[in-house]
């Protein structure tokens, strides 16, 4: 039995996936047992809220699985708090947006302090994504959640810049997108963010333009406490926490454009 606490854009998709598999399930757990617990909320302290009122509904000692973008230290403490609960802790963010976790094709950055755990979390991390990335310690995933992070929100920043660019200039920004297609530099992503830009279609969001801030504002303060300074991640940051106090919070990501070309009019 796998209960997943937290339905919005991934959470729904991974519970999909996982009752797909023939895994039963629960799509909230307060008061019934349940072998692993999946929580797929907006940040860690909703996560440590939810696992203190659902303590009571831990019976059995099932095993955690957290799949929040939260820093080091966050995912830290989110094992300790597992462990003061008697409940097997994985750290396991999830790499892609809507699309993959509704097709089940996610990257998972897993770790966990017990062989077992991943013995057991094996299954629903196979139902929900088709590769799983172990690794050795607590904090490690989310190390590299925010590294690879820091790549998408500046490939984001990146593409909205290029198009109020071309457009200043009196260039159809169509044809940046239709240039870098085909180019060593193509992906996916942009093939995705930035028709999404030009076409203003935003309001039903793959990945919400208030979660991309609180990961930007995650990746520098982690960079700060490790001595660095993101020159490009603290643009990004104030570009995303610009939108979000313009009212874009619940945008897509890509509605970053927006502030691009606000800045160029």
């Amino acid at each position: 039995m796998v209960a997943v606490l937290g339905t919005g854009i991934m959470g729904d998709a991974m519970a999909r996936n996982i009752a797909a598999a023939g895994l039963g399930l629960r799509a909230w757990n307060r008061n019934r047992a349940a072998d692993v617990v999946l929580t797929a909320l907006a940040n860690e302290k909703a996560v440590a809220d939810v696992m203190d009122q659902a303590h009571d509904g831990l019976a059995g000692h099932p095993v955690r699985v957290q799949t929040c973008t939260v820093s080091p230290d966050g995912g830290r403490r989110l094992a300790e708090q597992a462990a003061r609960l008697d409940v097997a802790y994985a750290e396991a963010p999830l790499l892609g947006t809507k699309e993959p976790a509704v097709a089940g094709t996610l990257t998972i950055l897993a770790a966990s302090p017990r062989q077992e755990a991943r013995e057991e979390v094996r299954p629903v991390l196979e139902a929900v994504g088709t590769r799983t990335v172990w690794l050795d310690e607590v904090g490690q995933p989310s190390s590299l959640k925010l590294a690879y992070n820091a790549w998408v929100l500046a490939t984001v920043e990146g593409v909205a810049e290029s198009l109020t660019l071309a457009d200043a200039l009196g260039v159809d920004p169509h044809l940046v997108i239709d240039v870098i297609d085909g180019s060593g530099l193509n992906s996916p992503y942009v093939q995705s963010k930035g028709p999404k830009m030009l076409d203003d279609d935003l309001d039903t969001p793959s990945f919400p333009l208030e979660a991309a801030a609180k990961d930007a504002g995650l990746i520098t303060d982690t960079a700060r406490a490790a001595g660095l300074h993101l020159g490009i991640a603290e643009v990004v940051r104030e570009s995303l926490r610009r939108a979000a106090d313009d009212g874009l919070g619940r945008a897509d990501v890509a509605a970053t454009y927006h502030m691009s070309r606000q800045a160029a009019s």
